[in-house]
């Protein structure tokens, strides 16, 4: 791995689990300082960050990290609402790694404590792996990689989802459910699981962030009164 795509990786990994928040300004100078690397790598780096949305560029302010909005969240959960499904039913019919997914699922049984970021980020590295398994089961590189992508857009919302409640134990039963379908090569279930699970994190992320004060105390643009014909 260089230079540039270790600064990539780890710069990605502070934006995703929220050790840069979206909002955040962030200069080349002070990353290349906190990454000890120079500029260079950096300036790399950000330039592949941006592809994935996760930063933006100012020619006057230098860089900010991509907020999280409803609009995002809702398109993110549509997408993995449409895709992961479809990823189960494609693993369950070639036939899935049940012993694998088992060990992946240790991590998730571990849960984690709301509020408590380690255990949290450790809690979704482990989901992450979990949903990967099976994308990566289905026999389809571009939808893995597609469902990777939309992981890591996810993972940043789950954070604050996770922050609000536990579901460690919703979420053990909800894994278990779902390889003993996908086992038993029940397509019919593994896909209508799946997509529960994505309803499910959708709703708690939603209301997380229906609970934030930054939202609460949000004015509501409405839309200009249409003009009347004379």
């Amino acid at each position: 791995m260089n230079l540039g795509d270790s600064a990539y990786a780890e710069l990605k990994s502070w934006i995703v689990d929220g050790r840069l928040p979206g909002g955040t300004g962030v200069s080349e100078a002070e990353l290349a300082l906190a990454l000890g690397l120079g500029k260079a790598p950096v300036r790399s780096a950000l330039a592949r960050l941006a592809q994935d949305g996760l930063v933006t560029s100012s020619a006057r302010r230098g860089w900010r990290i991509a907020p999280i909005t409803l609009a995002d969240i809702l398109d993110v959960f549509q997408l993995r609402r449409e895709l992961e499904p479809m990823a189960a039913r494609l693993a369950t019919q070639r036939g899935v790694d049940a012993a694998l997914l088992k060990r992946l699922d240790v991590g998730c049984k571990a849960g984690y404590v709301p509020g408590h970021a380690a255990s949290q980020r450790s809690f979704l590295a482990a989901n992450r792996a979990f949903h990967l398994a099976i994308a990566e089961a289905a026999g389809s590189p571009r939808l893995l990689r597609v469902l990777s992508g939309l992981l890591d857009e996810a993972e940043r919302a789950l954070l604050l989802g996770l922050a609000l409640r536990n579901r460690s134990d919703e979420i053990k039963h909800e894994h278990q459910a779902l390889i003993d379908a996908m086992s038993s090569g029940d397509t019919a279930t593994a896909e209508r699981i799946m997509a529960e699970q994505v309803d499910e994190a959708r709703d708690m992320v939603i209301a997380a962030l229906m609970a934030s004060p930054s939202v609460l105390s949000a004015e509501i643009a409405t839309a200009p009164a249409p003009k009347r014909r004379a």
